[in-house]
């Protein structure tokens, strides 16, 4: 920050609070798909004691649910469209380029933290995604996997980081999953531990930092609970986690570890009078192939594709890292990445994963686009009705729509395109059990995986388990993940900035809190001024390499 920030000395609560103080628990990727199951058999009591003592449901996750875009909903109450958080990766139309996504990238970074930290509430958030760099609030911040390691400025305030390093030397927890020739069973057991670690560690710098600062409201995320499912995720499936015991028993170990560390954070929320909010940012299932949605813009006409010798000579160069201009991320121009002439290309799958964000070549917006303003509603409806009508069949031969769902954004995020330009001009959301990737791959407009290949990725179906004081016992409530910054400030006795989009979950409590709006001006905007995105997310090329490895371990990039 440019500026030192100050806040009230004194507590200002509009209304008597819930709780004297709120811990919120990120248990990134859960799903009740895997932990209902778990939990019957035994394997997670103290997770299962929260359920049963408070109010539980699943929590819908953002369009699309991927970690960062979800992660800010969550703390911003509101969708993607207004905080510009859709995905790893984002395309700027004004200049054709690629960038990488970091807490700078986000329009406003006013959020739960600074709204809390504006009435005198100390806060504290450790390992929540998309935080590097840190911002300054009133108490302390800890970055989350998107910090390029141990070496960068990952804490506010800075003379928390040596402290913490003495503690923890891998306090982000963003290694990649280790390979090895002939590993086997030894190493998978090693991958697993490491991330076992991490949920422990969570709890210890937790309880230490909470207790060193103080706190009204403390928030951790157990990141890697998302990348035990990605890659473990056939011995957790019931179709085939027979298959090899050992390794099964394994994950279900691990998820008991979880548990303990879940019990861990239930036992210091007690010992502080706390409520307890356990959220996740998006579900998770199998991963059983990816579709090209390019493969299929080109077959139809729409995105012309430079001949194979182009291709050969900037596969050379990628392989000699020749790459330009281009960044390690996927930033630069699209062209650095697809062998396409976006000069004669209508439309385009700029970056995707888990949806595919297709942006048509609009003269007028775009650096050298053709396609004429008057001709692009006609275009946007043409390919979003192509889209919704493919249809393939799996390697069972069961038909499927390829497609299910392809979006206007601004009708998804209520917005206007006037008002957001940047938006992609449709969002494609593939079949659930599929991932969409920008490159092509020969022919194949879809590439299923072997066994050996099986993975886990994202589901629409997050969890929301509130309990502890004031919340209401054994109740069914659902949710979308906007509506818990509206609820979180309910519990501690605040208005709702109007700005919010989402609503408070009254059904979670055993008595509805006092629920009014507050205006944007009157809710202390003077702290963080809405802003554009920058380019500059706050890596140097090193780091940047580093971050781009983790989230290519886990399928984000490719």
């Amino acid at each position: 920050m440019s500026r030192e920030l100050t806040f009230p000395a004194n507590l200002e609560r509009d209304f008597p609070a819930v709780a004297p103080r709120v811990l919120i628990v990120g248990l990134d990727g859960a799903t009740f798909d895997v932990l209902s199951p778990l939990m019957a058999d035994g394997h997670m009591p103290r997770l299962k004691s929260a359920v049963d003592g408070g109010a539980w449901g699943p929590l819908t996750s953002t369009t699309p649910p991927i970690t960062p875009s979800a992660w800010t909903t969550f703390l911003t109450g509101k969708h993607p469209g207004l905080h510009r958080i859709l995905d790893f990766e984002g395309y700027d139309v004004e200049t054709g380029l690629l960038r990488f996504n970091s807490a700078r990238s986000i329009r406003d970074t006013r959020n739960l933290w600074s709204i809390l930290g504006e009435r005198g509430l100390r806060v504290g958030s450790i390992n929540v995604p998309l935080t590097y760099p840190p911002q300054q609030v009133n108490g302390f911040m800890i970055s989350g996997f998107d910090a390029p390691g141990p070496r960068s400025q990952f804490a506010w305030p800075p003379s928390l980081r040596e402290p913490i390093l003495q503690r923890w030397s891998d306090p982000t927890f963003g290694k990649n999953w280790r390979r090895r020739l002939l590993g086997g069973l030894p190493l998978f057991r090693e991958n697993v531990a490491y991330m076992v670690r991490s949920f422990h560690q969570g709890a210890e710098m937790t309880r230490w930092c909470g207790d060193e600062f103080g706190w009204d409201v403390l928030m951790v995320v157990l990141k890697l609970v998302d990348n035990l499912q990605h890659k473990t995720w056939k011995h957790i499936d019931p179709r085939w986690r027979d298959r090899d015991p050992a390794r099964r028993n394994v994950v279900v170990r691990a998820f008991e570890e979880l548990d303990r560390a879940i019990g861990d954070l239930l036992d210091y929320a007690r010992q502080h009078d706390a409520v307890v909010v356990m959220v996740s940012d998006h579900g998770h299932g199998s991963l059983e192939g990816k579709v090209y949605p390019n493969r299929l813009l080109a077959d139809w006409g729409y995105l012309k594709l430079r001949g194979p010798l182009h291709r050969a000579a900037r596969e050379a160069r990628r392989k000699l890292g020749l790459g330009g201009n281009s960044t390690p991320a996927g930033g630069g121009q699209v062209e650095q990445h697809l062998p396409v002439d976006l000069s004669q290309s209508r439309a385009c799958v700029m970056h995707a994963g888990m949806a595919g964000f297709l942006y048509i070549n609009l003269k007028g917006r775009q650096p050298g686009g053709i396609v004429e303003p008057g001709e692009y509603e006609s275009l946007r409806g043409e390919l979003r009705k192509r889209l919704l009508a493919v249809r393939m069949t799996d390697p069972q031969g069961r038909e499927f729509q390829l497609f299910p769902a392809v979006h206007r954004p601004e009708d998804l995020y209520g917005c206007t395109r006037e008002a957001e330009p940047w938006l992609p001009d449709l969002m494609l959301i593939q079949h659930d059990s599929l991932s969409v990737a920008r490159r092509l791959r020969g022919r194949k407009v879809v590439d299923w995986l072997p066994y050996r290949k099986l993975e886990g990725t994202h589901r629409f179906n997050g969890i929301f388990i509130a309990c502890g004081p004031g919340v209401a016992r054994g109740r069914r409530v659902s949710a979308h993940i906007v509506d818990c910054a509206p609820t979180i400030l309910a519990m501690c006795g605040l208005k709702i900035p109007q700005d919010m989009q989402g609503r408070v979950i009254l059904d979670a409590f055993e008595q509805p809190p006092r629920v009014e709006p507050a205006s944007v001006a009157a809710s202390g905007s003077a702290i963080t001024a809405d802003r554009a995105p920058t380019p500059d997310h706050g890596y140097d090329e090193r780091e940047l390499a580093v971050i781009t490895d983790r989230l290519a371990d886990l399928g984000y990039l490719e």
